[in-house]
């Protein structure tokens, strides 16, 4: 565990694409620094530090003025990172949490001031969830008072096991990462028409993040495809977001890059408003 892995470029290219005023990173993390806010000891691997500072400087670098932060596994159920990171930006950044199932009302209600919106539950191989199905629906029962909404990373697969189940939330779900689909198996996998489906349900949401995980290669025109159609179909329930500082991945992305990648997924002016702004601003609360 002593060598560190890089997850970021430290001088990524400057977009092309402008970004509208209140355009929202809707998923991005913070690894450390581990000085301060140190890593479990269980993990599996060590990243270098991506600390606040190298965020709000990637932000301020693309045009990106509104942000959620998702809770990183090697951080796991401590989340001052976030805190800290979201108090520097107090109302432009958000988190996300990673949490217990038992999570109780009082715990969401302090959470809720710290800036938290949500309660985020993997369902990949490479991390570790243990809670159960049952608990996770019943605890969206005390997270439907504030507004909350459930998120879930799940390998492309379990979309047909976990549909019915996530249709009894109390709460709005978030799927990550275009359900973490093969994009070079095309649009008429049963893993993607599985999750064509389950956004039919208005309950459901998708991050049209990721492009660049669900393809192999840029300019990830497989990838591209397959968000331009979840944006055209469900217009008022997609965000954006960077996925910075891309762990656990098959290549490290240039975020210019991903940002040039929006009007492509995006082709209108008002499909942009939407997936950038209105969407986010809706979804996670932004005043």
């Amino acid at each position: 565990m002593t060598s560190l892995i890089h997850t970021y470029l430290t001088n990524p290219r400057k977009p092309d694409f402008v970004l509208q005023p209140n355009s929202c990173d809707a998923h991005c993390h913070i690894f450390g620094p581990s000085n301060k806010f140190p890593y479990l000891q269980e993990r599996s691997w060590t990243p270098v530090d991506a600390g606040k500072e190298e965020l709000f400087s990637l932000h301020d670098f693309l045009g990106i003025q509104r942000c959620v932060i998702v809770q990183t596994a090697l951080h796991g159920f401590d989340n001052s990172v976030l805190v800290d990171a979201m108090q520097m930006r107090k109302g432009r950044y958000l988190g996300v949490a990673l949490a217990s199932a038992k999570t109780t009302s009082e715990k969401i209600a302090e959470m809720d001031h710290q800036g938290f919106r949500a309660i985020r539950f993997n369902f990949m191989a490479h991390l570790k969830n243990n809670d159960s199905i049952e608990d996770i629906l019943a605890l969206t029962n005390r997270m439907e008072p504030f507004g909350w909404h459930l998120q879930v990373h799940f390998s492309s697969d379990l979309v047909h096991y976990l549909t019915p189940l996530l249709r009894q939330s109390s709460v709005p779900v978030v799927v990550d990462h275009i359900g973490r689909v093969d994009a070079s198996l095309g649009v008429n996998h049963p893993d993607f028409q599985g999750l064509l489906k389950l956004l039919d349900d208005p309950l459901f949401y998708v991050k049209v993040s990721g492009v660049d995980r669900i393809s192999k290669n840029h300019p990830y025109d497989d990838g591209v495809s397959l968000a331009k159609m979840l944006v055209d179909e469900f217009t008022d329930r997609c965000v954006w977001g960077t996925d910075w500082p891309h762990p656990n991945h098959h290549h490290i992305p240039d975020d210019g890059n991903l940002v040039d990648l929006i009007p492509r997924i995006a082709t209108t002016t008002e499909k942009v408003n939407k997936l950038m702004v209105i969407n986010p601003e809706k979804l996670y609360r932004f005043t």
